[in-house]
């Protein structure tokens, strides 16, 4: 882990946080500024900057952080379903470089993801 992303410092417990999973490579927990009713994020305890840097070798991890999705979903009440969001990059708006996996709902549907241009 990079010692000084904040992201690796919450899934080291140094910053406290609302933890809601666990385990030996991810950590999970509620974002600090929701922007839904339910709004947590998944992140690799290996710091990994952005999507834009995974490779091949971190298919295992990635692929866990999908997995584990729903089973953290349902437990947060989403069981009617939910928004997975990785931004990445300046031009995805990725505001902290320690990869991570932005799952969102509630009651309510969500409304659309980005705004369509007119042609």
């Amino acid at each position: 882990m990079m010692s000084d992303c904040i992201f690796c410092r919450i899934a080291r417990g140094e910053i406290p946080s609302k933890k809601i999973y666990e385990d030996e490579e991810i950590f999970a927990f509620h974002d600090i500024n929701p922007i839904a009713p339910v709004h947590f994020m998944i992140v690799p305890k290996l710091h990994i900057a952005s999507l834009a840097e995974a490779n091949m070798s971190h298919q295992m991890l990635l692929g866990r952080i999908l997995a584990k999705a729903n089973d953290m979903a349902r437990s947060q009440g989403l069981n009617e379903g939910f928004r997975t969001i990785i931004n990445t990059g300046r031009i995805g708006h990725q505001e902290v470089y320690h990869l991570h996996v932005h799952i969102l709902g509630g009651p309510e549907p969500l409304g659309s993801m980005l705004k369509r241009k007119a042609p």
